[in-house]
């Protein structure tokens, strides 16, 4: 069990019981926005995630939950582009991003900076591979896609664990958010059932009241329910635990505050005035319920073809009870009647078989499964991989500026934050104007790749003109475009060549 989130402060003093029922008003009012996607989300988890219980899983652990399922082409796609986005949002055990000096800095203060960074960024990169981020990223991954909003809790680990990192991967339906200024999710509830030890190893400040005491001590099993807010308090972010039992008064456990949030939720697709976000399984759901109901008829419809549906003449010496349709059984009859009969189908249902490929087809393209599947043939010549790379740019393009802004972001802000406070990375203000963020996911990088091939086209043919014309290629500039469209470390490209950097040293303003 996760220890405290923070060295979090006593809940004692006189403004306490204020401030909880001032959250709790703000988690009732957040809920009751909540209740109208709840029947929507369950829709969406039965048929594309039914191994989760449902929205709210409710469901046993280990029991079978695809007995109304009958066509899984949701579920594999649904995974296929959970997959998908893993490889290409954040690769397990690939370096998906960097630290590189901001505008505001010299050449010359860069270039000494830009070693220091690339340390920094490494640093982050091996505590995020050591964790379990790789686990959990996945799984909100896949809420994502079929719920629209997923929740990252980003937790610091204990002095000497293996990392510094320690994530969760909060479930939907445990989640409640609430929306601040220009649409930025900066409020989050948190709901939890725990037992007794585990309030006491998480909250150890915490002071349990005397009926829940006696309540464990009969059942040290027994859970109760925890509500975690973590809330915007001008530049900070307040947080507050409290015990949420029925017959009795909510019980603080814990408070504090965050520099950043620990709760990261981000959306696959944002409406203007909507709180949570819209899932391409949302998009796809009425082919889906479509596809399952066809693929249960045909099932319905090749059971018949297969025992078919007989009559009987009631001659007084055929008995239908004691009939067995297997090969070798003898049937006795009356004679002079017809006996059994097979029923004629008055048609077929062939038809269905369109219908259905049809349907599989537009939910595999809402999912994107056609267009961010392996590649199936045996080669693929450079122009497919640009052609494919920059179609898949455009497809995830609004998604992956959302994924940025909501989710990468906070989250190394988050780790930077942390490492800084152990002292791993330099002290440093990572706000985009010393440091800034270097995306270098695959999904960053394609655009990047079609730049990189004009710009070497334009070379190619500059230099095919003849030295005059080339003399108009600015080649140590070009050079140190492509590093930083091809995600080339920072501290690998210099940035002054060392003409400049000789004329300088012997003050001379025009070195040529």
């Amino acid at each position: 069990m996760n220890k405290s989130l923070v060295n979090t402060a006593s809940p004692e003093g006189p403004d306490a019981q204020a401030r909880l029922q001032l959250v709790l008003h703000r988690f009732e009012a957040a809920r009751k926005k909540r209740a109208h996607w709840e029947n929507l989300w369950q829709e969406c988890y039965d048929y594309a995630l039914p191994q989760r219980g449902g929205f709210t899983g409710s469901a046993g652990e280990g029991q079978s939950q695809t007995g109304r399922i009958y066509d899984a082409t949701a579920m594999d796609a649904a995974d296929q582009l959970a997959a998908s986005i893993l490889g290409n949002l954040t690769p397990i055990w690939s370096q998906w991003f960097g630290l590189k000096p901001g505008p505001d800095l010299s050449p010359q203060e860069a270039e000494n900076l830009a070693p220091i960074l690339e340390r920094a960024g490494k640093t982050i990169q091996d505590h995020f591979d050591r964790s379990n981020f790789a686990v959990e990223i996945h799984q909100c991954y896949l809420d994502l896609i079929v719920g629209g909003t997923a929740s990252l809790f980003f937790e610091e680990a204990e002095p000497g664990s293996f990392s510094a990192f320690r994530f969760s991967a909060v479930p939907l339906s445990h989640v409640v958010l609430e929306e601040g200024e220009n649409g930025v999710l900066d409020g989050v509830f948190r709901q939890m059932e725990m037992t007794i030890e585990q309030i006491s190893a998480r909250y150890p400040l915490a002071e349990i009241p005397a009926s829940i005491s006696k309540r464990a001590a009969r059942d040290p099993q027994e859970r109760f329910r925890v509500l975690e807010a973590v809330l915007p308090d001008g530049l900070a972010y307040g947080y507050h635990a409290c015990l949420m039992e029925e017959g009795a008064e909510p019980a603080l456990l814990s408070a504090g505050r965050f520099a950043q949030s620990p709760a990261i939720s981000f959306r696959w697709l944002k409406s203007a005035g909507e709180i949570y976000g819209r899932s391409p399984i949302m998009t796809a759901l009425p082919d889906i319920k479509t596809a399952n109901k066809v693929v249960e008829l045909i099932l319905k419809n090749a059971s018949i073809a297969v025992t078919g549906i007989w009559q009987a003449d009631d001659d007084g010496v055929l008995n239908p009870a004691n009939i067995s349709l297997v090969p070798g059984s003898i049937i006795p009859k009356a004679v002079g009647s017809a006996g059994l009969q097979p029923l004629q189908m008055p048609g077929r249902f062939d038809i269905s078989q369109l219908v259905l490929e049809s349907l599989q087809s537009r939910i595999r393209h809402a999912l994107l499964a056609d267009r961010l599947a392996p590649v199936v043939g045996p080669r693929m010549t450079a122009t497919e991989v640009l052609e494919r790379s920059a179609e898949m740019s455009l497809l995830l393009g609004a998604t992956y500026g959302r994924l940025q802004s909501e989710l990468l972001t906070p989250l190394i802000k988050r780790a930077f934050a942390i490492l800084k406070r152990r002292g791993e990375v330099p002290d440093i203000a990572l706000d985009g104007r010393l440091v800034a963020v270097d995306y270098r996911s695959p999904l960053a990088r394609y655009q990047g790749q079609r730049n990189v091939q004009n710009t070497l086209s334009w070379i190619s043919s500059v230099l095919a003109m003849g030295p005059e014309a080339a003399s108009a290629i600015n080649l140590p500039q070009a050079a140190r475009f492509l590093g930083e469209a091809l995600g080339v470390p920072s501290d690998l490209v210099r940035k002054e060549t060392p003409i400049i950097m000789a004329a300088q040293a012997a003050g001379t303003t025009n070195p040529l």
